[in-house]
């Protein structure tokens, strides 16, 4: 932990689907889901009033369609995620040489490496300044801003100050800060451990204080009881540092007791596949090995994988793979953890990323109270067009696909920043109608000068007024 509060974490807001809500007129304040739009799909980001019917990320479809009937669903359109995240972590990159991404929208900033001044008045002026400049370079996005002593901290400010809010907390307010939080905000604590903690009467972080290192040692183990002691007492120094592509992405699963069925595991495998999936999209990448990790009773653990001809991020291809892993495995002496892995990652998928089929829900159609819905539609595999691209109409102009099958394609023209637009259908073999890039921002980042570009310099303004924070070196 240090003694100035100059470490700035960066999240932005419900981001997925408020790109969409920017480049859909139409969609803005309304619930937008973005993801698998077929009934095995996998919700990747849900907008805010999207989360108001209890739909969030890593849940079926099926089920968000359950919750939230009237939301629009939309596939990803990665390739507008990553221009916008481009954008923001190129400011980010203005203030510090040294900027951690985490995902595709969410980053560290170490302030004391790029000079910032950080007294409360200065943070506070460079955060708003911050803020305001994402809002205007990606054309309406909102980003939630936490600063600390620690990335602990700073991760905890930015989650107090969602949605579209920023968060100081500045030195020797940090344990005040997370006294009254609940135990599961600490990174590393999930389902079993919060149970466990639980059973010891603990429920928030002042609770988690007053227990014992030794008690919390004797009943979540050395490395978890250590961990959970330490950051009970905002003690995290873990350096803000640039970091390569990740190699790959597992989630597991330990039990409190042996498992031997093999309905079970299979349960296990497919939940697992979801989470991995969903961390896949919300990264914007695809995989081409799948891996399964099994540790039996006797402490012994079985690693499996196989590596697929294309690329994938669906949940039900990597559930598949896994689940052919496991068929080899005989789980009757009793498996102990079951974990689904990814790796050998690209940005392009080599197979359709989404499917639905004649017996699912109408892909992309919207639904509001006040508005008839689009004829039922159901898009077949390979009909080309999906929920949420971006298409052109020779006479009608730019637009976005709201629903396609039955060869015909439902289109409403509008793009970013003008009115709502009309809906039009037409056969899905319109040779006047065709797929179209996003629309590009006028701040866009070249990808291949990610790591030189620095845009016009709005932290250099800053100090050109007169602000005592300093501009990194130009």
């Amino acid at each position: 932990m240090r003694a100035t509060a100059s470490v700035l974490h960066l999240d932005l807001d419900a981001f997925f689907a408020s790109v969409e809500q920017r480049d859909k007129p139409s969609l803005a304040g309304k619930p937008v889901i973005v993801g698998g739009v077929g009934g095995r799909g996998v919700v990747a980001t849900a907008s805010y009033e999207a989360r108001v019917f209890g739909v969030h990320s890593a849940m079926s479809t099926s089920q968000a369609r359950h919750l939230a009937p009237h939301a629009a669903y939309l596939v990803g359109r990665f390739s507008a995620y990553r221009e916008s995240s481009r954008i923001v972590m190129a400011l980010l990159g203005e203030l510090s040489p040294l900027v951690e991404p985490v995902s595709i929208d969410e980053a560290y900033a170490d302030l004391a490496v790029g000079g910032q001044a950080t007294s409360p008045a200065a943070l506070t002026e460079l955060v708003e300044r911050l803020r305001r400049e994402i809002t205007e370079r990606t054309e309406g996005l909102h980003a939630s801003v936490g600063v600390g002593s620690s990335k602990f901290i700073a991760k905890l400010a930015s989650e107090a100050a969602k949605p579209d809010g920023s968060r100081i907390v500045e030195p020797g307010q940090e344990l005040d800060f997370i006294a009254p939080l609940n135990v599961r905000a600490i990174p590393g604590i999930g389902p079993a451990t919060t149970e466990k903690l639980g059973r010891l009467g603990i429920q928030t972080v002042a609770q988690l204080r007053e227990a014992s290192r030794h008690e919390l040692v004797r009943e979540l183990g050395q490395a978890v009881g250590q961990h959970v002691h330490d950051i009970a007492f905002a003690r995290d120094d873990r350096p803000v540092a640039p970091r390569g592509e990740a190699k790959s992405i597992s989630v597991e699963d330990t039990f409190e007791e042996d498992i031997t069925q093999r309905s079970v595991i299979a349960e296990v495998i497919a939940k697992d596949a979801r989470l991995v999936a969903a961390r896949l999209t919300r990264a914007g990448l695809f995989a081409r090995t799948i891996t399964l990790k099994v540790r039996m009773a006797d402490f012994s653990t079985v690693s499996r994988s196989r590596t697929l001809l294309g690329a994938t991020d669906r949940p039900e291809r990597i559930a598949d793979v896994a689940q052919g892993l496991a068929a080899a495995l005989n789980p009757r002496a009793g498996v102990r953890l079951v974990g689904v892995g990814v790796s050998n990652f690209t940005q392009a998928a080599q197979e359709e990323l989404f499917e639905t089929n004649d017996a699912e829900p109408a892909a992309g159609t919207l639904v509001s109270r006040d508005e008839p819905a689009p004829p039922v539609t159901v898009r077949r595999a390979g009909a080309g067009y999906l929920p949420g691209m971006d298409v052109e109409h020779e006479q009608w102009g730019r637009g976005w696909v709201w629903g396609s099958g039955h060869g015909v394609v439902t289109v409403r023209f509008e793009q970013r920043g003008g009115p709502v637009g009309p809906v039009r259908s037409f056969k899905l073999d319109d040779p006047l109608l065709h797929p179209v890039e996003p629309l590009p921002l006028p701040f866009a980042v070249p990808e291949d000068d990610e790591a030189e570009q620095r845009g016009p310099g709005w932290a250099r303004q800053v100090h050109d007024l007169g602000s005592t924070a300093p501009g990194p070196a130009v």
